[in-house]
């Protein structure tokens, strides 16, 4: 399998594990009602947003995914979406 096609394959698995990061965004912030958000939610809109939540948010993507999120990239990121395609931008 060439590079191409392995990098190929990394991203379709991280593409279909958005999921995984909702998932571990409702455990760590005890606001969240589990099943409540979704891709398209607003980072900033969940219940009690403050830069503590920022910084609970950036550690936590250190823990699961290894990247120190910026604070630019937070800041440009609305959706758990865009969060995701940040994510999968770095591990490419």
């Amino acid at each position: 399998m060439g590079w191409y096609n392995f990098t190929l394959l990394i991203l379709v698995y991280l593409s279909m594990n958005i999921q995984e990061l909702i998932t571990y965004i409702e455990e760590e912030f005890d606001e969240i009602e589990k099943g409540t958000i979704h891709s398209e939610s607003s980072i900033r809109e969940i219940e009690g947003w403050s830069s503590m939540h920022a910084l609970i948010l950036i550690a936590l993507v250190d823990n699961h995914y290894d990247i120190l999120l910026t604070g630019e990239e937070l800041k440009n990121a609305v959706t758990i979406k865009d969060l995701h395609e940040v994510i999968l931008k770095r591990k490419s």
